[in-house]
């Protein structure tokens, strides 16, 4: 495939080709962890995100844990000093975050090597990954470790395909799109659910969509966390290097041993996982802003807010009092369904 020319004549095989390919890592992946004897990492899930540490043996993961959490993992010159989950916890904003030391994987960890699947099955379970890299090390490692992460059904830094895909029981394969379609055409896509023996199936793009994101809808397993590259050890390299290392999206530059430029880190961390804070007005109290309530900013309408505390305040609620950003008044009164921005105070309003 990489020495094929890529153009029209040949997209359609390839389109084929890469769905057979899926399908069968997917059924090599399925036969191998049913018929593996081997234990995998039973890690509990705290605070209210969790972020894992994934990269190579020896590049400072241990020391940044430490760093961050004051938690104590063991850190040596030689390789696989961690050969188990080592958990801590960050609190930045008043957020309990859990912090996962995963032991180093090596190439090949998608296929079993070095304990290498349950590290990633660990990585699956997370909210944000830090890729923990050695700049004193090729910037291939940083590719290596996206493909193995990629071949277990991690996709770093990129949003779900916006395409609908649903099977039904006859009628054929329904193909529709709101724009033009550049990488595909009816014949792959129809190709493409083939190999999978789906024959009746309706289709529907919303982007100029790759064959790529139509194996990851089909396939259904695919999971989307966002990721930080931490280049870690950048006191032993210089300043010019330095800033040719700064160009690269998503990556922050520390040093984990000096302690260099861990705020900036935290405040990646914060912004990645995408959390809200907000303060509780008791009546008749000021705010109380030591203990915020922490919420996504996907889920911070005020009927998420009422759930994170309690269910059954929603059975008692009348109305609630806002100030912040959220409302054009201050304070104004809103219903459940207002939503709510950082750093916003609230104050619920029960039923007599």
């Amino acid at each position: 495939m990489a020495r094929t020319q890529k153009n029209k004549a040949t997209a359609f095989h390839f389109g084929v080709l890469k769905a057979r390919i899926a399908k069968l890592k997917r059924e090599l992946i399925t036969t191998k962890t049913s018929g593996s004897g081997g234990e995998g990492f039973d890690v509990p899930k705290s605070g209210v995100g969790r972020v894992g540490f994934v990269g190579f043996p020896s590049v400072g993961k241990s020391t940044l844990l430490t760093k961050l959490t004051g938690v104590f993992s063991e850190a040596a010159e030689y390789e696989f000093t961690t050969l188990t989950p080592i958990p801590g916890v960050l609190q930045i904003n008043g957020a309990k975050i859990q912090m996962l030391d995963l032991p180093g994987i090596i190439e090949g960890a998608k296929d079993g090597k070095g304990k290498g699947r349950q590290v990633i099955a660990v990585a699956r379970t997370c909210n944000l990954i830090l890729l923990v890299l050695d700049v004193m090390k090729p910037l291939t490692h940083k590719h290596i470790i996206e493909k193995e992460l990629e071949g277990y059904g991690i996709r770093l830094n990129k949003k779900p395909p916006h395409i609908s895909f649903r099977v039904r029981d006859r009628g054929g394969v329904s193909i529709t799109s709101t724009v033009q379609l550049t990488h595909l055409d009816n014949e792959s896509i129809k190709a493409v659910l083939g190999e999978y023996r789906i024959h009746n199936a309706d289709v529907g793009f919303f982007e100029d969509s790759t064959v790529d994101d139509l194996i990851d809808v089909v396939e259904g397993n695919r999971i989307y966390i966002p990721s930080i590259y931490v280049l870690n050890k950048i006191d032993q390299i210089t300043i010019p290097e330095l800033d040719i290392i700064d160009k690269i999206p998503h990556a922050v530059a520390i040093s984990a041993n000096h302690g260099w430029n861990l705020d900036e880190l935290q405040d990646l961390i914060w912004e990645y996982l995408d959390l809200v804070r907000i303060y509780t007005k008791p009546k008749g109290h000021l705010p109380d802003y030591s203990a915020p309530v922490i919420l996504r900013k996907n889920c911070r309408t005020v009927e998420n807010f009422c759930n994170s505390i309690h269910k059954q305040i929603l059975q008692q609620f009348k109305c609630a009092i806002v100030w912040g950003s959220s409302v054009k008044h201050n304070p104004q009164r809103v219903g459940k369904d207002h939503v709510l921005n950082d750093e916003d105070v609230i104050q619920i309003l029960k039923k007599i």
